[in-house]
């Protein structure tokens, strides 16, 4: 397959679809641009396998994605010439996964929410109305949601000071807790970045060209990922202020918010790099 020079990795949730009402209308015509140009668009997001596979359809991406906050990447058949490194097959997608299974982190997790009684709440523990109810998705998405595979998003409903303390014995007992706009999301060690990194010298070592990754978020669990990419884009969030990144060079932050901004932003990288 014939790529353009450069690879998008997206955030979803406030960055491609927009924070309240998660529609993409305003990023429509970008996506059919960059189709065009042969510019791979991955998203790069804490939803599940069994959301992506429904809601790329929807977007009309049919290229790699990465999963979980990096847990693992899914890479279609014929994407690369060859099997991508350390990749096992999956219901049509090469699989490369970074951490232990949910179960794993679901027994940890137990174990230290008793301390914490009646100031959370996880997945796994709530019926699907209730994971509509916080995540305001219809049934059928709340439903794909739940079906994690690598970690378990739990719902904090406490305060901040008792979360400080959650956070830490979770992280006490090898857990690697990040917060997303809604959720603490309990799993190993795996991030945005790492699974970026990880693509591009696949990508790079199966084109024999050296692409330049792009990487689009609004929220904490964003960080990794933007500070492991060529250029970092901050997308404007109604809710909170723009994640904060140690990197200096190359970095931008939209004016507009969700995909309003990310339509915006890549606008303008575009222009700049052709």
């Amino acid at each position: 397959m014939t790529f353009a020079n450069n690879v998008i990795f997206t955030d979803m949730d406030g960055t491609l679809l927009d924070h309240d009402t998660y529609s993409f209308e305003a990023a429509r015509p970008t996506l059919a641009s960059l189709k065009e140009r042969k510019i791979p668009v991955i998203p790069t997001t804490s939803k599940t396998y069994a959301e992506l596979i429904v809601l790329r359809d929807t977007i009309g991406l049919d290229g790699p994605f990465i999963v979980e906050n990096g847990a693992a990447i899914y890479i279609p058949h014929g994407f690369f010439e060859q099997k991508p490194a350390g990749t096992i097959w999956q219901d049509g997608f090469w699989c490369k996964s970074f951490i232990s299974s949910k179960g794993y982190w679901l027994k940890l997790l137990e174990k230290v929410a008793q301390d914490f009684s009646g100031q959370l709440n996880h997945f796994s523990n709530m019926s699907i109305a209730e994971i509509q109810d916080a995540t305001g998705l219809d049934e059928a998405s709340a439903s794909r949601a739940a079906q994690r595979q690598f970690g378990e998003p739990v719902l904090w409903t406490g305060d901040d000071e008792s979360k400080q303390r959650f956070i830490r014995a979770m992280k006490e007992r090898g857990a690697y807790p990040l917060e997303g706009g809604r959720f603490i999301h309990i799993s190993g060690d795996c991030n945005k970045g790492a699974a970026l990194r990880w693509f591009m010298e696949e990508f790079d070592r199966q084109t024999q060209q050296s692409a330049t990754s792009i990487a689009l978020g609004d929220g904490k669990n964003d960080i990794a990922m933007l500070e492991a990419a060529d250029i970092a884009v901050r997308i404007a969030s109604p809710s909170h202020p723009p994640p904060e990144v140690e990197k200096e060079d190359q970095v931008y932050t939209s004016t507009l918010l969700g995909p309003k901004g990310w339509t915006e932003m890549l606008t303008q990288l575009l222009a700049l790099t052709h």
